[in-house]
């Protein structure tokens, strides 16, 4: 990742970090990240002198084929985990088994608190399953960090990527142990994650949106589809009014 991958990435994109010495030298610590483009999880770890240890879905290490292989085959590369969604609590256990596993071995784990990509470069509500629970079960402090501008470098549908500087601001640690042992209490699992969302909030200086991005993510392909078959109910009321003049001037002759 480092040589292979972080380097050549530095060089052509000069990303601006700021808050590096908030990262300990040695030490277990979660980094609660925004999560604007799926370069995110390359550009963090390329600025940081550590090993990042980052989650991804199973599917990314199981689809067959040779693409499927050469997938599996860079994600393990780089230091992912797989994550299996089947299960009855979907990826959120397997996620916080993960978690844990990654700092009892005193590393740093990286996880998405939004839980998906931001649609549209909003803030959105931060699941309060993984993260949460993760740190009050390890103790582990809770890094914020705020990516910015990594969405504009390859938006959806862009093959090739934009040559421009993305920024990575990292706060300083959140310490929670004062809710040691609370890991079940729902509530305290939402004040833990609310807190942290507000600090990504000041640092990346986005709009907050007090929803899933899951939600908004299936708003805007309602939104989408209610579009699109308006669009073709006003061309086919369309064609049917044109057939019906042509029939008109066809019977007026």
């Amino acid at each position: 990742m480092k040589v292979a991958i972080g380097g050549p990435l530095k060089l052509a994109f000069r990303p601006w970090v700021e808050g590096l010495e908030n990262i300990p030298v040695a030490g277990a610590a979660i980094l609660a990240s925004n999560h604007l483009s799926f370069s995110d999880s390359f550009f963090l770890p390329a600025v940081l002198d550590r090993k990042v240890t980052f989650i991804a879905k199973a599917e990314y290490f199981t689809t067959p084929g040779v693409k499927g292989r050469l997938t599996a085959a860079f994600f393990k590369g780089v230091g992912q985990l797989p994550v299996d969604r089947s299960g009855a609590r979907g990826a959120g256990e397997a996620a916080v088994k993960s978690g844990i596993e990654v700092l009892e071995r005193g590393e740093l784990f990286g996880i998405y608190p939004e839980g998906t990509r931001s649609p549209d470069g909003r803030l959105y509500r931060g699941k309060p399953g993984g993260l949460a629970r993760v740190a009050l079960a390890t103790g582990a402090p809770v890094i914020p960090v705020a990516m910015i501008d990594t969405e504009k470098i390859q938006p959806p549908g862009k093959v090739v990527p934009k040559l421009m500087r993305p920024g990575i601001r990292i706060g300083k640690p959140l310490d929670f142990s004062r809710y040691q042992g609370m890991e079940h209490d729902r509530f305290v699992l939402r004040a833990v994650t609310d807190e942290v969302m507000y600090e990504i909030m000041k640092l990346s200086g986005q709009e907050y949106v007090d929803m899933y991005a899951t939600a908004a993510k299936r708003q805007i392909a309602e939104a989408a589809k209610a579009e699109k078959e308006a669009g073709k109910a006003a061309k086919a009321a369309l064609d049917a009014a044109a057939r019906e003049q042509a029939e008109k001037e066809k019977n007026a002759e």
